[in-house]
This record gives C-alpha cells, structure tokens and sequence, in this order.
C-alpha cells in the first residue's frame, strides 16, 4: 500500500486534497503529483462535488519539487518519461473550480501548481517565488507561462530572472492571488468560499471556468466567440431558467445540476 502523501476527504460538496509530506515541505515529487492527479480527476468525475481545495501545511503549500529526486536525471530520462507532461498538466483537464489555500512557502513548483488553480487563497504567511535561476535551471510547470499572463512581463521577468521571493501582500497587489486573509482563518474562509461556488449550477461553472482560461489561450476574437457560444448554450440549460425565474420571483433558486 503507498504511503498516503496526499491526503482526500470531502467537506459538503467540496472536496479537500492536503499535501501530506511534512518533513520534505511538501516537495514535489512524481509520486506526489500521481496521487494528486488521481485525486483531482476523481473528484472532477463525484457528482457530489462541486469544487475542489488544494491546501498543504501551515509552513509550506510547497516547497518546490523534489530536487534530490531528478539531481542526476539526463535528457533522455525527463524525455522519454514524459517528466511533468505526465502527471503535472492533470489539473488542466480538471473542469470543476479548483482552489487553493496556501500558507508558508509556495516555491518553484509550488508557485507553479497554485498557478494552476483556478483562484488561490493566500494566509498572511504566504510566500511565492519562481527560484529555479539559482540551479541553472527554469520554471518548467508552466511558471513562464502563466506568471506574465497573472502579473505581467515586467513583474514575471524580475521573479524569473532574480529569484524574487514575494510575500502575501504583494502578491496580491501584483494579481499573483485572489485574496488574502489571516493564516488561522484561512482553510475555514477558503471552505467557505468554494462552499458558496459549489452551490451554484455545475454546467454554469465549467461554462465560465472555460471561457475565462480561453481568454489567457487565445486571441481575443476566438475568445470572445467561445464565450458567445457558451453563454447561448445556457438557454438550453434548466438552470439557467430557473435562476432567471427565482431572480425575477425573488426567490431561491433551486439548481437541478450542481
């Protein structure tokens, strides 16, 4: 049986996956990013999930990947096995809300998989830095990529290029995270919120998840298409009925989907 390095549990409609390898501050390894991975798709596949939480500890989301596992890899080694392509990119094809709570340190990789999140929730100990310059190496999990795309060219290139290590505040500032609040509050006040996004209309969520991560892939024509076609697909959709509806009776509206 493999070690539980990830750990799963469902809270309401939410589903909480926590980072569990304290001692190593969460690095990232492959084993981890496996058991991430399933998590995740199997929660995206549970009708009775609406949203899904990424947390790890109060000292680290995470520290970044495992270098002493890939410190004599070749080439060939992170060609042939697909190395990140394989379990790292499993969130893209997550089509729920994913959240993260991150409080400590949120390094290399760690910065990385929260930038894969849909919104991310930072306690006032949050740290995030893209330190890979300092092996020689680069962000490779998709950091030059969408760091520009969260904060800018300028922001990203001095995270990049000198290792900047930013703290809760400014990265908020920069549009790193999507909110900030006091770290003994934070998994309570995440909750909440992907509670409150669960609570809505399912195909209304993908829609919108969708169409807001078309618009950092594509040019805004063929963003703005794609949203045009996703909101008329809403008129086929008995939720968005029944929220017009509640709207218009001033009542609660009660979603068939979520």
């Amino acid at each position: 049986m493999s070690e539980q390095i990830v750990l799963v549990e469902a809270r309401g409609r939410v589903g909480v996956i926590t980072l569990n390898r304290p001692q190593q501050l969460n690095a990232l390894n492959d084993a981890v990013m496996d058991q991430l991975g399933a998590a995740l798709l199997a929660f995206d596949a549970d009708e009775g999930i609406g949203a899904i939480v990424i947390t790890g500890s109060a000292k680290a989301f995470a520290a970044g990947a495992d270098i002493e596992a890939m410190a004599d890899w070749s080439f060939m080694d992170v060609y042939q096995s697909g190395f990140i392509t394989r379990n790292w990119e499993t969130i893209r094809r997550v089509r729920k809300p994913v959240l993260a709570a991150v409080s400590g340190f949120a390094m290399g990789g760690g910065c990385e998989l929260a930038l894969a999140c849909d919104i991310v929730v930072a306690g006032e100990s949050a740290r995030f830095a893209l330190p890979e310059i300092r092996l020689a190496m680069l962000p490779g999990a998709g950091g030059t990529q969408r760091l520009p795309r969260a904060i800018g060219k300028a922001k990203a290139m001095d995270m990049c290029l000198s290792a900047r290590q930013l703290d809760a505040q400014e990265a908020d500032c920069y549009g790193l995270v999507s909110r900030v609040v006091p770290d003994a509050e934070l998994i309570d006040q995440t909750l909440a919120l992907a509670t409150q996004i669960a609570s809505f209309s399912l195909p209304a969520l993908m829609a919108i998840k969708a169409s807001v991560n078309r618009a950092w892939e594509s040019p805004l024509s063929e963003g703005i298409l794609f949203e045009r076609h996703a909101l008329y697909e809403r008129f086929a959709s008995a939720d968005a009925h029944e929220g017009m509806h509640a709207f218009l009776g001033k009542r609660t509206p009660s979603f068939q989907h979520r």
